[in-house]
């Protein structure tokens, strides 16, 4: 039975575009698995503690000799390795905060570096990468070469190269501008973020379409 972990991360509520677009996303999951099963995590309203020396040591230690503090974090630990692991598909929701990740992704994707859960401590070789790992990310400004702030988008910059620890190679799909609607400085990028919006949405629903369905 196929697998979602869909995962959000924006801390806007019902205004958020990530939130938008990942529920978007999830539903056309859905709609191509009708009898696969959907894990949901919502790190903008229960984030994950920061990794911590507590979690730090309890990686290294047998769980027969965990302190009480130590076991709690290796049992999230174990939990959010085992989220990946059983998905076939990961759908992740990234905002860009301040030109970064949320710190609750990046303490997600701490406790994920795992060694002998999420790779192998003697080769380093990733051991998540079975799963198709799908990013949605919304920039509120623009940030596309060519224009000034070109580069500043750290969050998308980051993630590969995190993930890339335990063997994932993400694919992103990318709308931006969105604060364009509501910022009278920018209304004049209105149209550009639409048509970014369009774009994004168009990936979005084409990321479980039948081979040939358009045809």
């Amino acid at each position: 039975m196929a697998t979602l972990l869909h995962i959000d991360a924006s801390i806007q509520g019902d205004r958020s575009v990530s939130r938008q677009l990942t529920a978007r996303a999830a539903d056309a999951w859905r709609a191509a698995h009708p009898d696969g099963t959907v894990i949901y995590r919502d790190l903008g309203a229960e984030p994950v503690p920061h990794f911590d020396s507590t979690a730090n040591l309890s990686r290294g230690l047998p769980p027969d000799q965990h302190t009480p503090a130590q076991a709690e974090s290796w049992a999230l630990i174990s939990e959010l390795v085992g989220e990946v692991a059983a998905a076939d598909t990961v759908l992740l929701g990234l905002p860009i905060y301040n030109f970064g990740a949320p710190s609750t992704v990046k303490a997600w994707l701490d406790h994920l570096i795992v060694p002998g859960l999420a790779f192998d401590p003697e080769t380093g070789e990733g051991l998540l990468g079975d799963c198709d790992f799908i990013v949605v990310a919304s920039r509120g400004g623009g940030y596309a070469e060519g224009t000034p702030r070109h580069g500043w988008d750290h969050a998308s910059a980051w993630l590969p190269h995190g993930l890339s620890l335990v063997g994932i190679e993400p694919r992103f799909i990318t709308t931006e501008l969105t604060l364009a609607p509501s910022t009278p400085a920018m209304a004049g990028l209105v149209p550009l973020a639409e048509e970014s919006r369009r774009q994004a949405e168009a990936a979005v629903d084409e990321l479980w379409v039948p081979a040939g369905a358009n045809a």
